[in-house]
């Protein structure tokens, strides 16, 4: 992907704009609205937004605005593919914090998050090893959270838990970032398993569970 598609002056790609209930993270269950940027430079194994790698319209952050306050929300997350993918993104996040909104960036972990606005509450989706994208993680990123920020793990089995286990306790992350967010690749690990280990270990870290995934038909888009 050239870096002139990927960063069109002024505007961003977008693929979908829409509003339904925040189904991950700690604001889980909330009315909000989402902003759904195009493109993304990982293919996570189980990635469930392969319609966001390519597509979508050029939106100026104006016209972007406006369609977010036309939903009458106070909860907005940015997400994609890789929002931070687009340099305009930042006028974006800060045009929305602007108008007053608590603003979500969910975002892979692989940029750089240093130049976020700090209103922004980031959801770093670290890479877990059956993701087959953990090679990419950028681990300077971890320096940069705060306690208002969330870390986000994707587990397909125990290797994967155990893996995320040993980064929760080496970074020290409970301590440091709002929240440890323990998800299960959905329809591949069992949510009970998971909620077994982490009782055992009694590890700081909140499983969830992706609500949309069980209000909807887990292929539903849009929602």
């Amino acid at each position: 992907m050239s870096s002139d598609v990927l960063q069109p002056p002024g505007r961003l790609w977008i693929h979908e704009v829409y509003a339904s209930i925040q189904g991950e993270s700690t604001f889980a269950g909330l009315p909000c609205v989402f902003v759904r940027t195009s493109r993304c430079n990982l293919r996570c194994r189980w990635c469930d937004t392969p319609q966001a790698f390519e597509g979508g319209s050029k939106l100026g952050v104006a016209e972007l605005l406006d369609q977010v306050l036309a939903f009458g929300l106070p909860l907005v997350e940015v997400t994609g593919g890789e929002p931070l993918l687009q340099p305009e993104v930042h006028r974006l996040l800060g045009a929305l914090c602007d108008a007053g909104l608590t603003v979500l960036l969910e975002t892979s972990g692989e940029r750089d998050i240093g130049g976020v606005d700090p209103r922004v509450r980031r959801i770093v989706d670290l890479k877990a090893p059956g993701s087959g994208e953990c090679a990419k993680n950028r681990w300077e990123n971890l320096e940069l959270l705060t306690e208002l920020d969330e870390v986000k793990f994707v587990l397909a089995d125990r290797a994967d838990y155990e893996w995320a286990r040993a980064r929760i306790r080496e970074q020290e992350l409970a301590q440091r970032v709002g929240a440890v967010l323990l998800s299960c690749v959905f329809g591949e690990l069992d949510p009970s398993l998971l909620v077994s280990w982490v009782l055992a270990d009694r590890l700081e870290a909140r499983v969830q569970l992706q609500l949309h995934k069980h209000i909807w038909p887990p292929e539903q888009v849009g929602v």
